[in-house]
C-alpha cells in the first residue's frame, strides 16, 4: 500500500458503512470512465457506472456485427476498473481484459467481451448478466448500459475531406468519429431517440452525485446526453453534478480544443443541463478565467486539482482523482445524509 493510498484512506475513513456513503453515478465510456471509476470506488461503495453502447470497433464491433448484441467492450472496461486491489480483484481484472492472440477467429477478442455476451444469451437480460459478472469479479459497484439497443454514432465534421476544408460531411461510427480528420461540429445517435435502460434512469434520479467525464468528448461523454430519458433524468435529478475534464485534447476528435471549448460544445448538445462543479487539472488549463466563465454559464464553479499521473503521461492518477472527488463531495454540499 502506497503512502498516498494510506493518506486517502485516512481522509475518507469516516465512511465505514454503505448507508453512510454517497450514492454516485458515473457516466462515460472507455478509458476515461475507467479512470473515474478506479477513483470513485476508493471513496464510496454505492457506485453505478452508466456506459455508452455505440462502440463499433475491434472485438466489440465484431461481436456486434456477428451476433447483433450490444458492444461489450466499454462495459468490460468499467467492470475491470471496479475490481478491487486484492489478489482476487486484480486477477479477474487481468482475465477479463486478456485478449487472445492467434491466427484464427478468436484473435483480438477480449475474454470479458465473450463472457458478457455469453451471459446475455444465457439470461436474456443485459442488466442481470452484468450484475452477475460484477458479482463474479467482486466489483465495487454496478455497471449498466445507457441503452438496451446497439447505437450508431454519427458526426457532422467540417473539413473531413482536406480538399474541401469548408464542407461539412457526415462521418458514421464511433471508431471513425474518434479518429476523424477535420473539426467535429456535433454528433447524434441512430436511432435518434433510443430507449434508456430503466435502471440507469433510476440510478441517476436516486443519486447524491452524478459525474460525467472524463473521456472521448464526442464519442463517450456527449452520447449520454442524446438518450432522451437519460438526459431528462440528468436534468431533473436532485443530485449534484460534476463535469470532469480531460487532461489533453484527443487527437482527431478534439484537436485544438481548449478546456472551455469542451464545455461549449457540451452545452450545445444539452442546453438545459447544468453542472455544479467542473473539475480540471490546473496544469491542463492555460486560461483559468475563460474556463471559469464557461463553467458559470453552465451554473457551476471550477475546481482545480492535481489529478494527472506524475509520470507525465496524459492520464489520471486514481488516488489523486479520488482525493479530488472526495473534496468536492465534502465541500460542495450533499443531498443524502452520508455523514
Amino acid at each position: 500500500m502506497t503512502i498516498r493510498t494510506k493518506r486517502l484512506r485516512r481522509l475518507v475513513g469516516t465512511r465505514t458503512s454503505r448507508s453512510a456513503q454517497p450514492k454516485v453515478v458515473a457516466l462515460g465510456g472507455g478509458m476515461g470512465l475507467s479512470a473515474s471509476l478506479a477513483a470513485l470506488r476508493r471513496i464510496t461503495g454505492d457506485l453505478t457506472a452508466v456506459v455508452t453502447v455505440a462502440d463499433d470497433g475491434g472485438s466489440s464491433g465484431r461481436l456486434r456485427d456477428e451476433l447483433g448484441v450490444l458492444p461489450p467492450g466499454d462495459l468490460r472496461k468499467a467492470l475491470a476498473a471496479l475490481c478491487g486491489d486484492d489478489d482476487w480483484g486484480q486477477t479477474w481484472a487481468r482475465v477479463i481484459q486478456h485478449r487472445f492472440i492467434s491466427e484464427g477467429e478468436l484473435h483480438g477478442h477480449a475474454v470479458g467481451n465473450v463472457l458478457i455476451v455469453a451471459l446475455w444469451e444465457q439470461l436474456g437480460d443485459h442488466v442481470k448478466a452484468l450484475d452477475l459478472v460484477g458479482k463474479l469479479l467482486g466489483a465495487h459497484g454496478r455497471v449498466l448500459p445507457m441503452s438496451a439497443v446497439p447505437l450508431e454514432l454519427q458526426a457532422y465534421v467540417r473539413g473531413h475531406d482536406p480538399a474541401r476544408p469548408d464542407e461539412v460531411s457526415t462521418v458514421a461510427g464511433q471508431a471513425t468519429v474518434a479518429l476523424t480528420r477535420g473539426e467535429v461540429q456535433s454528433v447524434h445517435l441512430v436511432p435518434h431517440d433510443p430507449p434508456a435502460v430503466p435502471e440507469a434512469v433510476e440510478a441517476v434520479m436516486d443519486a447524491d452525485w452524478v459525474v460525467l467525464g472524463p473521456g472521448s468528448w464526442f464519442s463517450s461523454v456527449i452520447p449520454h446526453l442524446l438518450v432522451p430519458d437519460l438526459l431528462q433524468a440528468l436534468t431533473e435529478t436532485k443530485a449534484r453534478r460534476v463535469l470532469s475534464l480531460n487532461l489533453a485534447p484527443q487527437p482527431g476528435e478534439t484537436d485544438g480544443f481548449s478546456p472551455q471549448r469542451h464545455l461549449e460544445v457540451l452545452a450545445r448538445h444539452a442546453p438545459k443541463l447544468a453542472f455544479d462543479v467542473v473539475l480540471a487539472d490546473e496544469a491542463a488549463v492555460p486560461d483559468q478565467s475563460s474556463l471559469c466563465d464557461a463553467a458559470k454559464r453552465l451554473g457551476g464553479t471550477v475546481e482545480l486539482a492535481p489529478v494527472a499521473a506524475t509520470d507525465g503521461a496524459p492520464k489520471h492518477d486514481p488516488e489523486l482523482l479520488a482525493a479530488a472527488y472526495d473534496r468536492i463531495f465534502r465541500m460542495h454540499g450533499r443531498i443524502g445524509p452520508w455523514r
